[in-house]
């Protein structure tokens, strides 16, 4: 068994390693495969390209998401959720830097308040690099130098003369191979590899101050030795080799942490090693080969280049200004190197306090050079409700895996989903339960507290406004409005409950009992929306996070979630008492199959042959489970007027729309699906406590909690806690979940 993971593992490492070449061969590869010479921001976008894209709903719009910022790579760990717009917005700007049609002088910057998935955007960024590299399209390569073969002469730096595999010296900066050539000749080759492209692999950068130096020993040796043909002698597979490597930090990817110090030549380039200046004989000259190369743009170049907690960091970023339009940063005063990297800076909000403290003084503002060359795109917290429980459940548990869905019932089903977890406590491990529809509570109050309230149409609720956002339309009644209809243009995502608070309080919840009990049952050990919902709610003005402001407005605005989510654990309980009383998908389609064929003075097809469309199977249907009309509807069988316009107007208007919507030359009636149709699909969902009245004459909701023995009360209970514990619940939450909507039931019940 363990020699299968030694195998997995060669194969992984002789999947992601080449042979050494030539660099001939590298080129003739390259005119065959021009992606492995790409420049950095090329590279870049075609690592996030190469993944390809999936469509999603985000602020109620439909968006073309790149995959690229799901961490497949990583299987999800880092994926960054949501704020898909902010990053099209940044692979647009790498697609008009690689093509060199604007915006090659600015420093891509990314800003927005804590947890907000920045930093998952750099390590996502790092993972999928990484595995790009390990890709046959996605090669990264360099030089590496051997002066000593052939020679008894010393070697780059370390080495006694004898030729061997030691004396190979790879690039410190992941220099590019076309860089070796002279200028001319590598504009020619360019050209060539260029053909057809739309957008062109620029290499502009000459071989690093450690190359240049292996390169002009070289040249000086065969120049004294009379050679004529310099370039391929230098270039000889004895002195050079083309060799590809793994993209990864301190190798094409260079990180500045907050913690790093140290002047800010070492922190962007490196810095220079005494002990090895002493060692080599540079005749009273500073030897490029004594660098240390561990500077942020040394370890990034080739890629990208990432600042993060740039305020930390204020007094580099000017010294950055320049990098990305000259390429350019310097050793010493007479030694430079040529850099190619993305450069990327992430940041809170605190930079922007910085970069403003002189904006008062106009035209003299000396940050004004800087915020010019800051192309800033801002994160925000998430404003989908789905996206904010997929988070949330990230936070509490190890799941990573990325939501993807055929359609959004799915996707809502897991946003009500319950979650049990293992906690210790003095008894040892203890399961605990986060109730159905308890992280989506935890989800929906975080969702609105960051949404603004000034652009919601009178009618419209906050809730019913991170509906629009997630689903992209709400259903009302027989209607289905699109979130297109309205015009948000408020300052969503700019602040609000960070998912870190929202953690921090379900986790608080999960370590203790809950003050209720049950003889059978460890209600005590769930956690039920209202829980959760509640607890954010009190910890408010303690967070110092939040100021007195902010945790009133926030505050305000926990009554409309607590009743958004009364009104999905109502609507559970009323589907389990009804299952057995629910109309079947059958039944419906096979009513909407006959208004089709009556509205169209067409027959039905049934497996006897075409029929004429049964009037006495529509009237039942519209009055036993549409509930729409009673008998002075109908003349007999036949529908009165309004009757008519009903089953025009919003039924077949319904079909139409949806042939229209899927429309091929292979449409027929007993396609469509009746749960798209909004007037059917209300059937389908239609309950009510009026339906419980008609079926159940001696239901009695007062008695839920401890119903008398043989009681219709007692068998409704039991069947329906049993369907409940079909659909998701636990006993114990099942039993909680019907105590509360009985208890609210009851009040009004008579």
């Amino acid at each position: 068994m363990t020699g299968e993971y030694i195998r997995a593992g060669d194969e992984a490492l002789s999947g992601a390693y080449e042979e050494p070449m030539s660099l001939e061969a590298y080129v003739e590869t390259a005119m065959e495969r021009p992606s492995i010479a790409s420049h950095a921001p090329k590279y870049l976008l075609e690592a996030i390209e190469s993944m390809g894209t999936r469509t999603v709903i985000e602020e109620g719009k439909r968006r073309e998401r790149y995959r690229f910022f799901d961490d497949p790579a990583n299987d999800g760990e880092h994926a960054v959720l949501g704020n898909t717009e902010v990053l099209n917005g940044f692979v647009d700007d790498l697609r008009t830097i690689a093509a060199d049609r604007g915006k090659r002088e600015k420093i891509i910057w990314f800003d927005g308040p804590t947890a907000t998935g920045k930093s998952e955007l750099k390590r996502c960024l790092i993972n999928g690099l990484r595995e790009y590299s390990k890709t046959e399209a996605g090669r990264r390569y360099t030089v590496e130098w051997n002066v000593a073969s052939g020679s008894e002469e010393r070697g780059l730096s370390y080495g006694d003369g004898v030729d061997r595999e030691d004396d190979w010296y790879e690039s410190p900066v992941q220099s590019h191979p076309l860089s070796v050539f002279p200028p001319g000749v590598r504009a020619s080759i360019l050209d060539d590899l260029n053909a057809g492209s739309h957008i062109p692999i620029r290499i502009e950068t000459d071989l690093d101050p450690f190359c240049r130096e292996a390169y002009d020993h070289l040249e000086e040796r065969y120049r004294r030795a009379g050679g004529t043909n310099l370039f391929s002698s230098i270039t000889d597979p004895r002195h050079l080799r083309v060799k590809n490597y793994v993209v990864d930090v301190g190798r094409g990817i260079g990180v500045l942490h907050s913690e790093d110090d140290g002047s800010p030549k070492e922190r962007l380039v490196g810095s220079w090693m005494p002990g090895m200046l002493r060692e080599l004989d540079s005749r009273g000259r500073k030897n490029p080969q004594a660098f240390s190369y561990d500077g942020v743009l040394s370890q990034g170049n080739g890629l990208l280049t990432v600042v993060e907690d740039a305020s930390q960091h204020a007094d580099l970023l000017r010294k950055l200004l320049n990098v990305p339009d000259e390429g350019r940063v310097k050793l010493d005063k007479g030694i430079g190197m040529d850099i190619d990297t993305q450069l990327l800076i992430i940041s809170n909000p605190d930079l922007d306090v910085e970069l403003d403290q002189y904006a008062d003084r106009n035209g003299r503002d000396p940050l004004k050079a800087l915020k010019r060359r800051l192309d800033k795109h801002e994160f925000g917290y998430l404003t989908n409700l789905s996206l904010e429980a997929e988070l949330i459940r990230r936070e509490l548990t190890a799941e990573t895996a990325v939501w993807e869905a055929e359609g959004y019932a799915d996707l809502e089903s897991r946003v009500r989903e319950g979650l049990t977890l293992s906690t210790r406590d003095d008894d040892g491990v203890v399961e605990r339960e986060l109730a159905p529809h308890a992280v989506e509570a935890a989800a929906l109050y975080s969702v609105v507290t960051r949404l603004d309230g000034e652009d919601i149409p009178g009618n419209r609720t906050l809730v019913e406004k991170a509906l629009l956002f997630d689903q992209g339309y709400l259903r009302e009644d027989d209607e289905r409005i699109e979130a297109d209809e309205y015009d948000f243009d408020g300052d969503d995502g700019s602040h609000g409950v960070p998912v870190t608070y929202t953690r921090d309080v379900i986790a608080d919840l999960l370590q203790t009992d809950a003050d209720r009990h049950h003889p059978d049952l460890p209600v005590e050990r769930v956690v039920m929306p209202d829980d959760i919902l509640d607890a954010m709610a009190e910890g408010l003005n303690d967070a110092p996070v939040f100021s007195r402001a902010e945790a009133a407005e926030y505050e305000n605005r926990l009554a409309v979630v607590k009743s958004y989510v009364f009104d999905r654990q109502e609507a559970d309980v009323l589907d389990a008492l009804l299952a057995d009383k629910a109309v079947d998908e059958e039944t419906v389609a096979e009513y909407v199959e006959h208004v089709f064929a009556w509205a169209n003075d067409e027959q039905v097809e049934t497996e006897r042959g075409p029929v004429d469309p049964d009037p006495l199977l529509m009237k039942v249907f519209e009055t036993e489970h549409l509930g729409r009309f009673g008998a002075s509807a109908y003349d007999g069988d036949r529908p009165a007027d309004r009757v008519e316009e009903f089953r025009r107007e919003k039924v077949i208007t319904a079909i139409n729309r949806y042939a229209w919507e899927n429309r091929d030359e292979d449409f027929a009636i007993e396609n469509v699906d009746v749960a798209d149709i909004p007037v059917i699909r209300a059937v389908l969902d239609a309950h009510d406590w009026s339906d419980v009245k008609r079926l159940f004459d001696d239901f009695d909701p007062a008695q839920w909690t401890d119903p008398p023995s043989g009681t219709e009360t007692e068998r409704l209970k039991e069947r329906t806690l049993t369907h409940l514990q079909d659909h998701g619940y636990s006993a114990a939450s099942a039993e909680l979940t019907g105590r509360k909507v009985m208890r609210e039931v009851g009040y009004r019940w008579d």
